[in-house]
């Protein structure tokens, strides 16, 4: 008996009492902190009983009648003001095992978000050098939460918005342009060694771009090293395991006429305004801090105006939810961007979500790694994944909130010790692949076999069975809060259950003992562990070794 098959026991038992049958009722179980309250509590009846008119344990004592004759539920007791406790059957627990190792990889989808569109945008760097740390956090992080959104049942597109337009591009060609003349960058342009590198690549693949006139030449190396810098982003992405469904130019934006439209719906909601030679969005209506300029007195656009027509070009393209993770200097941006949705007639509290990511730092050898000589004043993805490999390095900046301080220790990631969070979550795994072999060594086909979940009634297997059946309750939290770290702890959780149990329950025979029915129960119990932590690792974009 799973926790989705006791929500919906309770909801049952509900519709059927005359107080709560017309109520809309939030049902949740909870694991118990303490065991010897039993396997589940629910606190339904407390969370009713003010809208069914009746104290809370009476309301309980009702639905205590009804769930005493369901199949499995072994003992129910009301706690304190109001709470039940529920204690399953061991062959109702146990079952558990079996309908994971059933469902395979979808185990642990749920549908909560089914029918729902979602635009995550995250990265989003300009295309004028490589991914530094900051972009590495969210890649990490943006990725593995489109994944939880998807086994939520949502659809998600990832998307990156190019920066492919304004100041910034022109000094990135002028700059390649300098080192190609073995002159320094312009004020404000680009170092690095890998500007010298782009520069050389460029010429090479291009030697008449010298020779071009100076008012083409730089702009044919701006053009030509945003195709080379673009690419290397994209490739150490997909390095990464980050794929992007959609690469948004920003250039697009405007050549489309995305910023047209943009402007077309903005003034059709009444929020668009002209004051000193200028075109306002009165964001002031929906709280942020001031009005913000569309069109400059001198007919430029600024750039706050891409920002407004990109959102309205995302929701015009079918997206319920606008998801923005941004980096820890984008504060200002969240109540702007949230009027934006606001002025365009959106719901700022549904149709727009601005997550900001905080700053992420690096030490070895207990100091501080400051920047890569090859980049310039900065750390790359690259640089990291070369120190700490792309499973290290995905679990670390996935396992913190995404919007506290993380302080990474490469010394720590390289340990293949228990002290690793990521290496204890696959030893895990490999542990458990290694007991699966050596029990088809042994010629014990557990699939075929008859399969007795009653008797997993040890200490140790009721423990990690519970842990087990928490995993759509996990996906449930960390799609709703947009917290894939959540999904890391908990593995690490399962990880702990299931050492503890082996260290307590025997799995295989040894010796010239028989195949006994309990080894057969264990082996299915050590496979849906398995398979529970493949598809978190799966989640968080990390993979699942077998052997370590």
């Amino acid at each position: 008996m799973t926790p989705a098959d006791l929500v919906a026991a309770i909801t049952a038992a509900l519709a059927a009492i005359p107080e709560t049958s017309d109520l809309q009722v939030d049902v949740r179980v909870e694991r118990p902190k303490n065991r010897d309250h039993g396997d589940w509590a629910t606190n339904v009846a407390l969370a009713s009983a003010k809208r069914a008119g009746l104290p809370p344990r009476e309301l309980a004592s009702k639905v205590v009648a009804i769930l005493q004759t369901y199949e499995g539920i072994e003992a129910l007791e009301i706690a304190g003001p109001g709470f039940i406790n529920i204690s399953l059957a061991a062959q109702a627990q146990g079952q558990i095992a079996q309908s994971i190792v059933t469902a395979g990889s979808t185990y642990g989808q749920i549908e909560a978000l089914t029918g729902t569109n979602i635009n995550l945008e995250f990265i989003s760097a300009n295309p004028t050098g490589p991914l530094h740390l900051g972009h590495t956090r969210w890649a990490a992080v943006g990725d593995a939460m489109a994944r939880v959104l998807a086994a939520a049942g949502a659809v998600v597109d990832r998307e990156f918005y190019i920066n492919d337009r304004g100041v910034q591009m022109d000094k990135f060609g002028m700059s390649l342009e300098a080192r190609a003349r073995g002159a320094e960058p312009p004020e404000g342009g680009y170092q690095g060694e890998y500007i010298v590198e782009l520069a050389q690549r460029i010429v090479a693949a291009e030697p008449g771009i010298v020779e071009l006139p100076e008012d083409e030449r730089w702009v044919a190396f701006r053009e030509a090293g945003y195709a080379l810098q673009l690419q290397q982003q994209k490739d150490v992405l997909d390095h990464f395991r980050t794929h992007f469904d959609v690469w948004y130019s920003e250039r697009t934006l405007h050549s489309s006429g995305a910023v047209d439209r943009g402007m077309v719906k903005l003034r059709s909601q009444g929020h668009v305004y002209e004051a000193d030679g200028a075109v306002w969005l009165r964001t002031t209506d929906f709280d942020d801090d001031k009005d913000r300029v569309l069109i400059k007195a001198d007919g430029e656009l600024t750039y706050f105006a891409s920002d407004t027509a990109y959102y309205v070009d995302k929701r015009a393209r079918g997206f319920d939810i606008c998801v923005y993770l941004l980096g820890a200097d984008h504060h200002g941006y969240v109540n702007r961007l949230r009027a934006v949705a606001a002025c365009a007639g959106d719901d700022p509290n549904f149709n727009i979500e601005i997550l900001i990511g905080q700053l992420v730092k690096m030490y070895k050898g207990g100091e501080e790694v400051r920047l890569s000589k090859r980049s310039g004043a900065m750390i790359t993805l690259e640089d990291l994944v070369d120190e700490v490999g792309v499973d290290a390095a995905r679990y670390t900046l996935i396992r913190y909130p995404a919007d506290s301080p993380l302080m990474m220790d490469l010394d720590l990631l390289v340990q293949r010790t228990n002290d690793n969070p990521v290496f204890y979550v696959q030893y895990a795994h490999a542990r458990i692949s290694s007991v699966l072999r050596n029990a088809a060594d042994l010629g014990i086909d557990w699939r075929q076999a008859a399969f007795d979940p009653g008797l997993l009634t040890h200490e140790r297997e009721g423990a990690l069975l519970g842990v087990l059946a928490e995993f759509p309750r996990i996906i449930a939290t960390a799609a709703e809060l947009r917290e894939p770290h959540r999904v890391c702890r908990y593995l690490e959780e399962v990880a702990t259950a299931y050492h503890k149990f082996y260290d307590s329950c025997r799995v295989l025979p040894r010796g010239e003992e028989q195949v006994e029915p309990l080894h057969i129960a264990r082996l299915w119990l050590c496979a849906a562990t398995r398979q529970v932590i493949a598809n978190g690792l799966d989640l968080c974009g990390v993979s699942a070794p077998e052997r370590m």
